[in-house]
């Protein structure tokens, strides 16, 4: 109701601006004032119907939970997104408990968003886990998410060339095609959080780090998850790390399995087992085309087959980005990128999968017994 009393509105309003741009032609005065006020209202209006005011949710853990920002450089890297030669950039935050006990270390839990997305686009979870005694860090993939701003202040816009690579995607249609796209972001991808997992873990061990949450990392104790292309390479790195305990993925396929395509136009998968448990989130977006997108192959596989490190959940009556926070932010854009407005509230949703990541985590990290 709220959404179409707002739509009324600015489309009274449009109406109402037209009228006084028509009308100052006249070069009255008060017409140049009706038409300012009529595109402010417009404005205002526009930005109540997409982000409307809501209140975070509440964690439910024992801890208190504290937020930083921080910057790495890889020099390892230069920033093939840009053309100045520097090394690549990438901003991490992360979410942690405040006067976690003496001499108790944390699991680690590090997140990558999905394309276009932002570090914080899980910010429900990563709060929920850190006032649970999870520290929580996420990368803002540079140039593959909406925007960022690096330690200098200057602000990274989403990479025209990456947008454009990802709406050309077409992996039904054109597997070899995609398949050079894959490698190429999952290449980014898992170099970003590989680096990001080394920084930490060195900091960690040496005890140098001047965030001192740091040093209560427990290196026997990480995770890696992300949704959609982050979950992709979460999954990736899952496979190539001996350090990593456990994974979950938010709706993403296993793009980094992919090791080519046959003369029939299928990708080709590894069918090795997958090393570490894995918890695969889905909505109404992929559940039902598991079997017929070919980037899902290996999803659909591991629906039929029984696997004690897999765990596939489906949650019903939503769409892929009710997966995170835009459905609180603004339910509006949720639906416009979804194609439909969910059938259930944002809250119910991310309190849900707070839930089942919060008990799989528990499990395989701390190793806790959960009904």
């Amino acid at each position: 109701m709220r959404n179409w009393i707002l739509l009324s509105m600015m489309v009274f309003e449009a109406f109402l601006l037209i009228y006084c741009l028509v009308r100052k032609s006249n070069h009255v005065p008060a017409g140049y004032l009706c038409a300012f006020l009529s595109l402010l209202l417009l404005i205002v209006t526009g930005w109540l119907l997409l982000f409307p005011k809501v209140e975070p949710l509440v964690a439910t853990g024992d801890y208190l939970v504290l937020h930083k920002t921080d910057y790495y450089i890889d020099h390892q890297r230069v920033e093939m997104y840009s053309e100045d030669g520097s090394y690549r950039k990438l901003p991490v935050a992360f979410w942690y408990p405040k006067e976690y006990s003496n001499g108790q270390s944390c699991p680690l839990v590090v997140f990558s968003h999905g394309s276009f997305g932002m570090k914080e686009s899980n910010e429900t979870l990563f709060r929920e886990l850190a006032s649970q005694g999870y520290i929580v860090c996420s990368i803002d993939h540079t140039y593959q998410c909406f925007s960022t701003t690096l330690s200098n202040g200057k602000k990274v816009r989403l990479s025209s060339q990456f947008m454009k690579e990802v709406s050309m995607d077409k992996p039904n249609k054109k597997p070899k095609q995609s398949l050079v796209n894959f490698e190429k972001w999952m290449k980014i991808r898992t170099d970003d959080l590989n680096f990001v997992l080394d920084t930490l873990l060195e900091k960690s061990e040496k005890k140098e780090a001047t965030n001192t949450f740091l040093n209560l990392i427990d290196s026997s104790q990480i995770c890696v998850m992300g949704h959609s292309l982050g979950g992709s390479a979460a999954l990736g790195i899952g496979r190539q790390r001996k350090d990593i305990s456990a994974v979950i993925s938010l709706e993403a396929p296993f793009l980094c399995d992919i090791q080519g395509v046959s003369d029939d136009n299928e990708f080709i998968f590894d069918q090795s087992e997958f090393p570490v448990p894995v918890l695969n989130i889905y909505s109404d977006a992929t559940w039902e085309h598991l079997n017929e997108w070919k980037q899902y192959e290996e999803n659909a596989r591991l629906l039929e087959r029984e696997s004690r490190k897999v765990q596939n959940i489906h949650f019903s009556g939503i769409g892929h980005f009710s997966l995170t926070d835009l459905s609180l932010t603004s339910p509006f854009l949720t639906s416009v990128f979804d194609g439909t407005k969910p059938q259930k509230g944002a809250e119910i949703t991310l309190r849900k999968i707070n839930d089942v990541c919060l008990k799989f985590l528990d499990q395989q990290l701390k190793k806790k017994e959960t009904n």
